[in-house]
């Protein structure tokens, strides 16, 4: 199970993690609900169901990591594709930034409840229902190294650890984070195709995005290996 997700009898996923693969994937996932932003909280004496229908922007984030996780609708050729793209984002995207913020927050918590979980010493197990540089721009936004990036199940010199158990619709949410981690990191890398990806695998250990490019890899195979079990 090292490295990868498994099907768990009944739904569900599980993978085992130690402590340092803990560790960056909070701090990752921490960092993404950094850069998405927190939600709008009705002011004091508005109206709650106001501000469910309360109108988001209408122009794409100028961060490019951001207009990856938010997209426009509808390729910018025309005048008209333009503003239906634009009244699309206006009426959409504050939903999108929830669901993104609901999606991390429950990886948070249930690392946080794997971790409790391996420091009480009841077997390191963790029930979750619900790397390289940081997300921010530019180099030095934060370093570490990611568990396993070629795949081969053996991982960092990390201790400790456990197995952390997602229910079904955990491992939705996880899958969610997964995807806009990597759409982040991808960005901060400028990778805009499949392609280019083999070139991460022969970067030389002195390339100083390298602690990113093992990160970016390593959650590739996380992704790829909870879809797996989703479509089992």
């Amino acid at each position: 199970m090292a490295g990868r997700f498994e099907a768990r009898p009944g739904g569900g996923a599980a993978v085992a993690l130690d402590e340092v693969e803990i560790s960056i994937l909070r701090s990752l996932a921490v960092q993404l609900l950094e850069l998405i932003g927190p939600g709008d909280e009705p002011a004091e004496g508005e109206d709650p169901l106001a501000a469910l229908f309360a109108e988001g922007p209408s122009e794409p984030p100028a961060d490019p990591a951001l207009r990856r996780l938010f997209p426009d609708a509808y390729a910018d050729d025309t005048d008209e594709l333009r503003q239906a793209a634009s009244d699309f984002r206006r009426f959409t995207e504050n939903d999108l930034r929830a669901r993104k913020r609901q999606d991390a927050l429950a990886v948070v918590r249930s690392l946080d409840e794997l971790s409790s979980s391996i420091a009480s010493g009841d077997g390191g197990k963790g029930l979750g229902g619900g790397p390289g540089e940081g997300l921010g721009e530019g180099p030095g936004a934060g370093e570490g190294k990611a568990g396993d990036p070629d795949g081969n199940g053996n991982g960092d010199d990390g201790e400790g650890g456990g197995i952390l158990e997602l229910a079904p619709e955990g491992s939705r949410a996880w899958l969610g984070t997964l995807n806009d981690l990597r759409l982040t990191i991808a960005s901060r890398l400028d990778i805009t195709e499949d392609e280019q990806s083999e070139r991460l695998y022969r970067l030389p250990d002195s390339d100083p995005t390298k602690p990113m490019v093992m990160a970016y890899l390593w959650l590739g195979g996380l992704q790829e290996t909870l879809v797996e079990t989703l479509m089992a």
